[in-house]
């Protein structure tokens, strides 16, 4: 633990400024985070009173490839991003209390904690899912104190929800089992969490992503362990920066239409007598045509394809990333962009068909960025942000233009974070 007045004269003082840039990877947010945990330190001591604390961050993710493969025990390429939660945090007997913003106090007494009655899609429901999930895994859970201020956007396509998992998994893991708990086991308990209290039938890969951190490559061909890789790629380098755009509109309420995607292409995989589509070729879509058209429907024919090309676009992504070839790399990220456009069909809903926020943010983009620059859906789709790999030189013209359309701060200038949930200061 460490004393709240300490801590903010050492930030105040400049002490802890390589490690904030150790996380978030740019000199230009150490001021904006110096004075975001001093004030996260102060909110804490004037709801909890104590002045003993702990501070832990879990950063939110991008998906870079593989959009919607992971449910059908694809491959993907995410990242952790230096957009993340804090938590200030000090124990408590008994209880868990949690404020987060302008939210109301959760107050949970652990002794409780199974007759809890919750909403589905609400903090109060992760919340009490990880405490449930971390005692069913055999950690010590006790009680705590926190004060949260999250810096990723709820609805944007950055996976909040599964950072805040990741939050107070890493709270509970470093407060009462000395960070124990590894990142991949915590992933797997916040993604039960997410679908059994939370009500989002989600895959591994966002959960994965907030708690093992960097840039990695995900096989999951083995759903039970899945096959991790970290990547040293580091886009600056390469003279690029990632831009998510947030279009103003929530996919926060899309989880029917995600729903769909997923039994969709587990209609076709049951349709040829598979249980998922990574058994299955494109050979062997393309010859049961007409069967998946009659029995699963024109579209869900169509995301299957999609299925199995960005699989394979996964793979020759990290070819590319190896080969150092940035060219065949972005052309192979624009293809799963218009994949998922054409054949995937997520960037509107079709029960809103009026508006398309997405592919107008991408029609924008086309139209001011250079031929060695893309822009593509990011995440779930339906609504919600885009991807643009953007020249280090255009950054600044091309965040003022989307900004100038979708408002104030809509464009976000990403790196990626090398952790994924950790305390951040130690003794």
């Amino acid at each position: 633990m460490i004393n709240a007045n300490i801590i903010k004269e050492e930030l105040e003082n400049d002490r802890w400024d390589n490690r904030l840039l150790e996380i978030y990877r740019d000199f230009g947010m150490i001021k904006y985070e110096k004075e975001r945990y001093i004030k996260a330190v102060n909110t804490f001591e004037y709801f909890f009173k104590k002045s003993e604390i702990e501070i832990y961050s879990a950063p939110g993710r991008t998906e870079v490839c593989g959009n919607h493969t992971d449910h059908q025990n694809g491959q993907v390429l995410a990242a952790a991003i230096n957009r993340d939660i804090i938590a200030v945090v000090a124990q408590n007997n008994g209880f868990v209390r949690i404020k987060s913003g302008d939210n109301e106090l959760i107050e949970i007494e652990l002794k409780d904690i199974h007759e809890i009655s919750y909403k589905e899609g609400t903090s109060l429901a992760l919340v009490v899912g990880m405490i449930i999930e971390f005692q069913n895994n055999g950690y010590d859970v006790k009680g705590f104190d926190a004060y949260i201020d999250s810096d990723v956007p709820e609805g944007a396509g950055l996976s909040s929800s599964a950072a805040f998992e990741v939050l107070v998994g890493t709270v509970i893991s470093g407060m009462y089992n000395d960070m124990r708990v590894c990142p991949i086991n915590m992933a797997f308990i916040a993604r039960k969490v997410e679908n059994d209290y939370f009500g989002k039938p989600c895959g591994l890969m966002d959960q994965l992503a907030c708690s093992v951190g960097d840039f990695i490559h995900i096989n999951f061909l083995n759903d039970k362990s899945p096959q991790i890789s970290k990547i040293g790629f580091e886009l600056e380098r390469e003279g690029y920066c990632i831009c998510v755009v947030d279009t103003g509109a929530s996919h926060s309420d899309l989880t029917e239409e995600y729903t769909a995607i997923r039994e969709e292409m587990t209609a076709v995989a049951h349709c040829v007598g598979k249980s998922r589509l990574s058994d299955i070729t494109l050979d062997v879509i393309m010859s049961n045509t007409e069967n998946i058209r009659n029995s699963c429907g024109d579209r869900a024919f169509l995301r299957s394809v999609h299925y199995v090309r960005e699989n394979d676009r996964v793979k020759r992504a990290v070819d590319a990333i190896e080969k150092d070839d940035m060219r065949e790399y972005l052309k192979i990220i624009k293809e799963s962009g218009e994949s998922s456009y054409k054949y995937l069909q997520n960037l509107y809903s079709p029960n809103d068909f009026m508006h398309q926020s997405l592919p107008i943010a991408v029609v924008l983009s086309e139209y001011l960025l250079g031929e060695d620059e893309i822009s593509r859906v990011h995440g779930g789709g339906f609504a919600g942000t885009i991807q643009s790999y953007v020249k280090k030189e255009n950054v600044k013209l091309y965040s003022e233009y989307m900004n100038g359309y979708f408002g104030k701060e809509a464009c976000k200038i990403l790196s990626i974070r090398k952790y994924g949930g950790i305390k951040v200061f130690t003794d």
